[in-house]
């Protein structure tokens, strides 16, 4: 049997989110606002699949605690196990920005991305770029590849079918345009499946930011 396609060997899904959502070209991540929402849901599909979360008509419930959690995880686990069931859409939109910088500071230490601090006009401003921009690319050709369906999903790795379910549900323009993921609807519905609540929680997010974005 071929072995089946698997992201870069260690990183949890918000790490690999965050490489993937890099702009290589521009050098540059994805707006932080979406990124925060697609790293928070990386954590919960983490969680979930780990079985430390489980879904309730539409809510996250703690179940039992992670063994080795990611500083990201980590928060996102004693966030929900300290408060009632709550909608997944209201965990993903939670500290957005504190999610951005766990896993900055996590890929920084790992010496994955490059973080230059200035201030300008005493504004403080950084500028993240990945040291390793080819895994990037990478990770980005093997979302793509998981999408256009050329290996039945059943034999993709678990960290790649998330990692494209999440993808699809950001609509992450470093994988593919907005038109072309549409065409894809059956593809990540599949794909989607074992973290579905997660997926269309971040999706209506994202769609409900644009929309406001579009009108405001």
């Amino acid at each position: 049997m071929a072995p089946q396609p698997t992201t870069q060997q260690g990183d949890s899904p918000p790490r690999s989110a965050f490489l993937l959502a890099f702009d290589v070209r521009r050098e540059r991540p994805a707006g932080r606002r979406e990124l925060g929402y697609l790293l928070r849901a990386a954590a919960l599909a983490e969680l979930m699949l780990s079985g430390s979360l489980a879904d309730e008509s539409g809510k996250a419930r703690a179940v039992t605690a992670p063994a080795s959690p990611g500083p990201l995880q980590a928060a996102v686990w004693e966030q929900i196990s300290g408060s009632p069931p709550r909608s997944w859409r209201s965990w993903i939109r939670k500290d957005r920005s504190q999610a951005y910088r766990l896993v900055r500071d996590e890929l920084e230490a790992a010496r994955l991305v490059r973080v230059e601090r200035r201030r300008i006009l005493m504004f403080p401003v950084e500028r993240v770029t990945p040291r390793k921009p080819y895994l990037s690319r990478r990770l980005a050709e093997q979302v793509s590849r998981a999408v256009h369906g050329g290996r039945p999903v059943s034999r993709l790795s678990q960290d790649l079918r998330v990692l494209a379910a999440l993808a699809a549900a950001a609509r992450l323009k470093t994988v593919l345009p907005a038109r072309e993921w549409r065409r894809h609807r059956r593809r990540v519905e599949e794909l989607s499946a074992p973290i579905e609540p997660i997926t269309t929680a971040l999706r209506k997010n994202v769609e409900a930011t644009a929309g406001a974005d579009a009108t405001g």
